[in-house]
């Protein structure tokens, strides 16, 4: 977010907290920053709890002191003095005394001045250090404070800003919801509430954003993937364990030939590896110690010890190690779509953006210093193929990720080399016309990178694809190539991902396509209606024709109206109708209607098959 959101949201947040504390006087406040879409504040308010119902009241509270355009004013105070301020507040005296604490070991430089030290969210930032670790001041606490002790309303928080100059500067907010969130993040610890709201300069922004909402609630890929039968959950197997319907399945088979089909064409061969392996792989790729966290350990009473993969990478490395390699056979491509695991904490997973068990389209090049462009621009192409064909890719940028050049012990591998990887990047960036936006400090741990980003149809960023060089790993596990000169090498290994996971993958183009797919991606593709009994017969020649010609069709015979079982095939979200009456029978033809309600009136059916076998080839958007 850019500074003036930043300020104004954060405002909002302290408008909020002090017309809660107004309206309840026994309320502890924790802490609230801003955050990208919007600002929340948690409170803990012992045993009462606040809903929904409860918004108008408070939000007629904040209006009030917006409207009394109260002064925000910074100050400084000690360590001392903020425990006497917030004396009566354990979680700011927390807040206070983990920052002493930390300040015990650290020091402050004689000469500098006298360093506000910021306290936010769940960490205190870290105070200044400059040359001379020989002398100590103690650090100086910022508070915010609204309005002044005789005023209607008045608040002091910690707080490192930053703010706007007066209240009455808020001009459109709503509060969104409520939920609730461990202290610290920690769930240890006493469970806090949390109220989520959105800040805006109009009140247009406001209602622009809250129609987005509410639509985002329409295509909310869990209510979708309910309705439309895609996929389920089972408290026997597990939370973050989604199972899919045989609609959800075909949906995820089909993203799968595509991407395969389209990286078969760039040279790409498909590999698979085990569910799991030693420990001993992933402490030489280094994920081990990386995701320490999130391993799953698989033991069994005969000795066995193993870990469920978090990532395919270090698998792949061992096939490319299997035999002698020659630098006549590089590059080597291999692609995979197999299942990782990441044991997530409880409370984040939801629905299919978090999982356990994560079902990962992934790819490796091992290739030459000399072919690394190539494989590069080769990744791009097909990201770029795969996305034009869902309708994203026209609506994208892309990022290329470097170093934090004033922090190279973040990463791995020697700088020589990420000089020659940042440098390859970019020239396929200017010689591709991406415009790559340089981040930098947003590289992997190995190697630079080249992201997508797309905007889905609500306007919402989502990042899937990237492409990064990696010198590192292949040295690691000891990979090498013998050169012309009979001498070994090591490889480089260019890692891509196309479509990520399978599980956000299908989240996000449910929401994208609130469920309408494109008929390449319908599970169901085509609903044959017959008016009436007489008209079966028929219906179910043409049904049979349609599944010789692999259209993935089905017949609607229920003792429904034909009204409702246009309706239903709507709700399905399924692109064709064919409507079969005497009039169809008996001229051998079909009546075609669209989920959108349109007709296109009587054709043969060879007329009609044509059609949509087109659409599926050429991955169209469009239904006709």
């Amino acid at each position: 977010m850019n500074p003036k959101e930043e300020a104004l949201r954060h405002t909002a947040e302290h408008v909020l907290h002090t017309a809660m504390q107004k309206l309840y006087p026994t309320l502890k406040k924790v802490m609230g920053p801003p955050i990208e879409t919007g600002f929340y504040f948690d409170f803990d308010l012992e045993d009462q709890n606040i809903t929904p119902d409860d918004f108008p009241t408070i939000e007629a509270e904040m209006q009030k002191i917006i409207d009394a355009k109260l002064p925000i004013v910074r100050k400084e105070i000690s360590l001392e003095e903020a425990k006497k301020l917030f004396k009566d507040n354990p979680y700011k005296l927390d807040t206070i005394e983990r920052l002493e604490s930390k300040n015990e070991s650290e020091s402050l430089p004689a000469e500098a001045p006298t360093p506000a030290v910021v306290l936010t969210e769940n960490e205190p930032s870290k105070p200044p250090v400059g040359n001379n670790l020989n002398s100590h001041k103690p650090p100086i606490l910022t508070i915010y404070e609204i309005g002044s002790p005789n005023d209607k309303y008045h608040d002091i928080d910690l707080c490192k800003g930053p703010h706007l100059e007066n209240t009455g500067q808020i001009k459109a907010f709503k509060l969104m919801e409520v939920a609730g969130a461990y202290y610290l993040g920690d769930e240890k610890n006493k469970m806090l509430q949390r109220i989520y709201g959105v800040a805006f300069d109009t009140s247009e922004e406001l209602e622009k954003y809250i129609h987005l909402v509410e639509e985002a609630k329409k295509r909310d890929h869990r209510k979708l993937g309910q309705q439309l039968d895609l996929f389920c959950f089972s408290e026997l197997v597990g939370p973050g364990l989604p199972l899919f319907t045989p609609k959800g399945t075909i949906i995820k088979e089909e993203l799968q030939k595509h991407v395969e089909k389209v990286c078969r064409e760039y040279g790409f061969e498909k590999v698979i590896t085990p569910h799991l392996a030693k420990v001993d792989l992933y402490e030489i790729s280094g994920h081990a110690k990386k995701f320490s966290d999130e391993l799953f350990h698989v033991k069994s009473v005969k000795g066995h010890e193993f870990v469920m993969k978090p990532v395919q990478c270090p698998h792949q490395t061992q096939i490319f190690a299997s035999k002698l390699r020659s630098y006549k056979d590089l590059p080597i491509r291999y692609m995979e779509s197999e299942k990782q695991y990441r044991a997530e904490k409880p409370g984040e997973v939801g629905g299919l953006n978090r999982v356990y068990a994560i079902t990962v389209e992934d790819g490796h090049s091992f290739c030459t210093v000399d072919q690394v462009k190539d494989e590069v621009k080769g990744m791009i192409n097909i990201i770029k193929e795969f996305y034009t064909a869902l309708g994203l890719w026209e609506n994208s940028w892309v990022s290329l990720s470097v170093r934090d050049y004033d922090h190279p012990e973040k990463y791995i591998g020697e700088a020589c080399d990420w000089d020659d990887c940042e440098n390859m990047l970019q020239e396929v960036s200017d010689e591709m016309g991406l415009n790559a936006k340089r981040c930098e400090g947003e590289a992997a741990l190995y190697g630079p990178k080249i992201d997508v980003m797309f905007r889905d149809s609500l306007g919402k960023e989502v990042q899937i694809p990237t492409v990064q060089v990696d010198f590192a790993t292949p040295k690691k596990f000891g990979l090498y190539y013998i050169n012309e000169k009979g001498e070994k090498v090591p490889p480089v290994m260019v890692h891509r991902a196309i479509l990520g996971s399978y599980e956000r993958m299908l989240a996000l183009i449910i929401e994208h396509f609130a469920g309408a797919f494109p008929v390449w991606l319908s599970p169901v593709q085509v609903v044959i209606i017959p008016i009436s009994e007489k008209n079966v017969g028929y219906a179910k020649t043409i049904l049979a024709k349609l599944k010789e010609k692999e259209i993935r069709a089905k017949m609607d015979s229920s003792d429904k109206t034909m009204q409702q079982k246009i309706r239903d095939s709507q709700m399905q979200k399924i692109p064709y109708m064919l409507i079969i009456g005497d009039k169809e029978q008996e001229k051998e033809q079909v009546s075609v209607r669209l989920r959108t309600e349109e007709n296109k009136g009587n054709m043969p059916l060879e007329e009609f098959t044509d059609i949509i076998s087109k659409k599926y080839l050429t991955k169209s958007l469009d239904l006709w």
